[in-house]
């Protein structure tokens, strides 16, 4: 048998000898790695400079209200800055009481519709949404087109002839013009966001539970709405924001003082014939404010969730 012969050793670059330039090419692809984390290092502090910049643009009237709220009436227009010699908390006591009520009467009203204004969309909207997901019935594209289109159809277009309906009915200087049509599923974003959810929870699923004799209600209710919760989530968040913060609405419907809801209180502190108590509007404004904060701080989790599992970009 013939003797195995050993390779030769690998020369050139694999010997361990240096390049032409005498410089190891590890050498080389750590400075350039170097360069470009700098680079990047730069890139990403004038990204996050803008965005500071950016973001105390938009923060500063906020800021401006909260200092304007502690300061006396006669001094808030002509100090624009954020700067506070002293703390005037008068303005919160005064503004508290100022109206015909105290303040707390009329976030009660508010609270009010906006609890009824969430029960009627989750109701209605997610049963709508389960009707287009999931059911089979003459004439279910158009009707869903239907539905889109009302997305971009303004608020004032139906204004006129809801208010003849209300009055007729006896409505106006109630709650019930604003609660009743978010038990009609008339909010189309929230049908279609639900939609979009529905669509995206496996049919095997309802296919079980038909096995196991359940019907449609019992599927919607068992197997689809438990699945529903980061869309039901965010349906409650746009709906307490957007109704807390509707003043058109109430300012139409609602003419009694008794019954104003925060937004149309808040302008009952604008007199066109007097001097405007400027501070304690100011005050009474963050102090409305403080429930949308809390409701999108400790909901802001299923908010993102909600939007980024219904394919909603």
């Amino acid at each position: 048998m013939t003797k195995l012969q050993t390779l030769p050793a690998a020369s050139g670059s694999s010997s361990g000898k240096s390049g032409k330039d005498g410089k190891s090419p590890r050498r080389r692809e750590s400075r350039g790695s170097l360069a470009f984390s700098r680079s990047a290092r730069i890139k990403g502090l004038i990204k996050h400079a803008i965005l500071i910049l950016v973001g105390a643009v938009m923060i500063y009237p906020l800021l401006w209200m909260v200092v304007s709220s502690l300061r006396p009436n006669d001094l808030i227009f002509r100090e624009p800055g954020l700067w506070l010699e002293s703390l005037e908390m008068s303005n919160y006591t005064d503004g508290w009481s100022a109206l015909t009520h105290p303040f707390g009467h009329y976030m009660i009203n508010s609270a009010i519709v906006v609890l009824g204004s969430i029960l009627g969309n989750l109701i209605s909207c997610s049963m709508a949404a389960y009707a287009f997901a999931r059911l089979q019935f003459s004439g279910k594209k158009i009707f869903f087109g239907i539905m889109l289109l009302t997305i971009m159809l303004p608020f004032h277009v139906v204004i006129v002839p809801q208010y003849i309906l209300f009055s007729q009915i006896g409505w106006v200087n109630t709650f019930w013009p604003l609660i009743v049509p978010k038990l009609l599923a008339t909010d189309a974003f929230f049908v279609f966001l639900m939609v979009q959810f529905i669509r995206g929870i496996p049919k095997d699923l309802d296919e079980a539970a038909r096995i196991d004799g359940a019907g449609h209600p019992r599927i919607f209710l068992r197997v689809i709405l438990p699945l529903m919760v980061p869309a039901l989530a965010t349906t409650t968040i746009f709906t307490f924001i957007w109704t807390w913060n509707d003043f058109f609405g109430a300012l139409i419907y609602l003419t009694d003082p008794d019954m104003f809801t925060v937004p149309v209180a808040l302008r009952a502190f604008v007199d066109s014939q007097s001097a405007t108590s400027w501070g304690s509007l100011f005050a009474m404004s963050i102090v409305s404010l403080l429930p949308v904060f809390l409701v999108f701080l400790f909901g802001q989790r299923f908010l993102i969730k909600g939007i980024a599992t219904t394919g909603i970009k």
